[in-house]
């Protein structure tokens, strides 16, 4: 099936060309790549944790439990948090330090609730 974008009108939904759409994702993409350029493997690890652990916790993460399950030295995660943090992408911490958002999941109340399969309910971002 090639893709397709389809758009809501009134009560109809209208296919968009391509040539209106396919630039915008290249460009997007292109975008994409260059705000993550930043990131080692240590600053994924760090952020996929974060997102698989939040809903797991239900509440904020410390730097000290992630350090822990990664076994990385507290320090370099307290470094790694805060240069994801500071590129306001990816992460979100409260006063104390403790992870509450990481994209795409946060446990701070939006209006957008999620209940994944798994039970687990929190916010998207």
């Amino acid at each position: 099936m090639p893709n397709k974008l389809m758009a809501g009108v009134w009560r109809l939904m209208i296919g968009v060309p391509p040539f209106l759409w396919e630039k915008q994702i290249e460009r997007a993409g292109h975008k994409v790549n260059r705000s993550t350029r930043f990131m080692t493997p240590e600053h994924r690890l760090v952020h996929h944790f974060a997102v698989r652990e939040l809903p797991r916790a239900g509440g904020p993460l410390s730097p000290e439990m992630a350090a822990r399950e990664l076994g990385i030295p507290v320090e370099r995660i307290k470094e790694l948090l805060q240069e994801l943090e500071e590129r306001l992408t990816f992460l979100v911490r409260n006063s104390r330090g403790q992870v509450v958002w990481a994209y795409p999941v946060t446990v701070e109340k939006t209006t957008h609730a999620i209940t994944f399969g798994s039970g687990e309910a929190l916010y998207a971002a």
